[in-house]
């Protein structure tokens, strides 16, 4: 098992030390993301009037918004490549029905054309033996 890490990062101007198994850029991109929300909130004038209780229910709302988009936007991937993968198993299977077609007709294309040289050569027989007979009934 990994071991813990902590890192020390600064969120809205204070400085936290966070443990976890995640590596230190991963905490700090974390802590990022945590002081671009407040720095959203800090904009908004609005929010400014409100008490420090109800700014952070609403970023706290906001993050859990942001989580729940992501989380329907992969499961919409998700559910995209289960998709494609079904497709392409399915174009597989088409492809290998059509590769055993191909060779059974390609077969009967031999088996054809051996037919075929052999009534050639039978015709050739016959048109032989006919002109001998009648060649040989003039003299």
């Amino acid at each position: 098992m990994t071991a813990k890490k902590c890192a020390e990062v600064i969120i809205d101007g204070k400085v936290y030390t966070l443990s976890g198994y995640e590596e230190e850029g991963y905490l700090q991109k974390v802590a990022a993301y945590i002081n671009n929300k407040i720095a959203e909130f800090n904009e908004l004038e609005d929010v400014k009037r409100l008490s420090a209780d109800t700014k952070h229910t609403l970023m706290e709302l906001n993050i859990a918004d942001d989580y729940f988009k992501a989380k329907e936007s992969v499961e919409k991937l998700e559910h995209d490549m289960e998709q494609k993968e079904k497709e392409i198993y399915d174009l597989k299977h088409d492809l290998i029905a059509d590769q055993v077609r191909i060779e059974d007709l390609d077969a009967m294309v031999k088996t054809l054309e051996a037919e075929k040289k052999e009534l050639e050569l039978h015709k050739a027989k016959l048109e032989a033996s006919l002109e001998d007979a009648l060649l040989g009934g003039i003299q």
